[in-house]
């Protein structure tokens, strides 16, 4: 059996407020997360810029992939079409 874990990281600013609805639907999920304030941190902002080109949040990674720059909108599509709802 595929190992189904999800190691998830959530990119963010504090004062960002689809980030905090980012974080409202991974919570609503039971998902367990990195929340990595870029603000705050600037390391975890390079790695953001590493990642994904820019520096807009909130931004994910889910087990390597990476979705850039969402309203929750877009993340429940993108969550659905990698298949990360077969494993909660």
């Amino acid at each position: 059996m595929p190992d189904r874990t999800l190691k998830i990281r959530l990119f963010t600013k504090s004062y960002c407020g689809w980030c905090h609805e980012a974080i409202d639907w991974l919570e609503s999920k039971g998902l367990t997360f990195d929340n990595l304030e870029v603000i705050s941190d600037s390391s975890a902002m390079q790695e953001l810029r590493d990642l994904t080109g820019r520096d807009m949040t909130p931004s994910i990674d889910v087990n390597g992939e990476i979705l850039a720059d969402f309203g929750v909108d877009e993340l429940e599509t993108w969550w659905k079409s990698k298949g990360f709802d077969k494993a909660i």
